[in-house]
């Protein structure tokens, strides 16, 4: 269950997922990560500017945490994402050792070009993970999230459709 201080912080990343601009097309996604009560991370989505295919907020939020604290694992830390997020990201919190995921907008609240083709469920894939000390929770300002992405009906041509 979210809480007023998670959505603190989502409204942290929503405005890290704006520093991107308002343009749908560019996937604005923030991060933010937290641990003890203080910003050790805050990243948006980057994939286009270096280009790096994995350079995913939530990604690149796990790689700035790490480097701040000159650790590999983010024990007790939770990390916020505007999106839920990808496998590839999902993973990235399970071996970094994040203690708890909280994102805001899920598959369902935004267009299909946000994610992998094929679906892959980050939620199971949290609860069959190589750990039992992670949680994933999701709709923390949900509709506000959803707001930076194009709705589940929009009409995009082929051209827009990143992932698909």
């Amino acid at each position: 269950m979210t809480t007023e201080t998670d959505e603190r912080w989502m409204r942290m990343a929503i405005e890290v997922a704006r520093s991107k601009g308002s343009d749908p097309a560019s996937s604005p996604l923030g991060c933010v990560i937290v641990h003890d009560g203080k910003v050790i991370a805050a990243e948006r989505n980057q994939t286009q500017e270096l280009p790096d295919a994995t350079a995913h907020a939530e990604m690149m939020a796990i790689r700035r945490a790490c480097e701040g604290i000159g650790e590999m694992e983010l024990r007790g830390a939770t990390l916020y994402s505007t999106l839920q997020p990808c496998g590839m990201c999902t993973m990235a919190s399970i071996w970094s050792k994040v203690g708890r995921v909280v994102y805001g907008a899920g598959r369902a609240d935004v267009h299909e070009m946000y994610f992998e083709a094929r679906h892959i469920d980050t939620l199971t894939f949290i609860a069959d993970a190589y750990r039992d000390d992670i949680a994933i929770e999701g709709g923390c300002l949900r509709e506000e999230c959803a707001k930076l992405y194009y709705p589940p009906d929009a009409d995009l041509s082929q051209d827009e459709k990143a992932n698909l």
